[in-house]
């Protein structure tokens, strides 16, 4: 199945292994983790994956600059711009609320890759998704070549990534043995979900996905991700018709809001540490743990089932958090 052009960053596949002392510390199923903290460029993380199709179309359209945005915090920026750095490209990032006093985690990893930061100084995430065109603009009118990856690096062609992951699960999966009862993940900007939902259909892996909100309302997801997956699936030449139930998303761990620990992210963060030795992030993955965990202790997800979880990465937003120590 022929797919757009990819430049090369990821080191793939990433490992599919056993979480034995985490899942009965849970009294839970069989549990193994999708160690996509670990695609190995960039610190990882799941925004790798897409980039490889973002770089390649932003060269092949002579692009000079990446105008890209999302939080002081974002995974994607930080990947985005380490991508670019190779490709021989600029970046200019949009970032919603203030500069913050000091500069830690992926915000010190934007600055040591040299990213031009515009901040928006105002809560309102939506106020990124307009201000992207507008820089891209302003930087056209001074004579550069822009290329624009919306926030989050949400898009059918961001989502090809998580297509073909899903031929590298399947493929492990048989290689094990291992029937999958589910899937589950941090749904945020929505492409990673949507790319699985389509390379489901793509690969014929008939596993369901489980999303647990971080970021969006769960109608905004149940939106975007079909729309995203429809249209992914249409860029690996493959029609798709998602059926409603096939859309699941949770709710109920956002805490009090994007970006921000929650407590039960942070029991989530330090259990997975001390049974597996595995960091998570507090604003991701941490949050989706605990979703899994919640799916465990309220029976949703039974004892005989062998369930993945997708580590997207974000390791380096722990160093922005002190006060998980405590």
């Amino acid at each position: 199945m022929p797919l757009p052009p990819r430049f090369p960053l990821a080191l793939l596949p990433t490992p599919l292994v056993e979480a034995p002392r985490l899942s009965r510390a849970l009294g839970g199923p069989r549990l193994f983790i999708k160690r996509d903290d670990l695609t190995g460029f960039g610190f990882g993380g799941n925004k790798v994956r897409g980039l490889e199709f973002y770089l390649a179309d932003a060269l092949a359209q002579q692009a000079d600059v990446i105008v890209t945005g999302a939080g002081p915090q974002s995974n994607h920026v930080r990947a985005t711009a380490a991508a670019a750095r190779v490709a021989g490209l600029a970046v200019v990032a949009v970032i919603h609320d203030s500069r913050p006093s000091e500069a830690q985690g992926n915000l010190l990893l934007d600055e040591l890759l040299g990213v031009e930061l515009r901040f928006t100084d105002s809560s309102n995430r939506a106020l990124v998704d307009e201000w992207i065109p507008r820089v891209a603009d302003e930087l056209r009118a001074a004579g550069r070549r822009p290329y624009i990856i919306p926030r989050g690096g949400a898009s059918p062609l961001g989502a090809l990534g998580y297509v073909e992951c899903v031929r590298e699960l399947r493929d492990q999966a048989v290689s094990l043995g291992l029937p999958v009862s589910r899937l589950v993940l941090a749904t945020g900007a929505c492409g990673t979900h949507a790319g699985l939902l389509a390379g489901r259909h793509v690969y014929r892996w008939p596993t369901p996905v489980l999303g647990i909100t971080v970021s969006r309302p769960v109608a905004e997801c149940l939106e975007r991700i079909p729309r995203i997956a429809q249209g992914a699936a249409r860029l690996a030449q493959h029609e798709l018709e998602l059926s409603p139930d096939e859309v699941v998303v949770r709710d109920g761990f956002i805490g009090a809001g994007y970006g921000i620990p929650s407590p039960e992210g942070l029991e989530a963060i330090r259990l997975v540490a001390r049974t597996e030795g595995l960091f998570l992030d507090p604003t991701y993955t941490g949050k989706a743990m605990a979703g899994l965990m919640a799916e465990f202790r309220a029976g949703r997800i039974t004892p005989d089932e062998n369930v993945i979880f997708l580590h997207t990465g974000g390791e380096p937003g722990l160093f922005a958090h002190p006060e998980l120590a405590a």
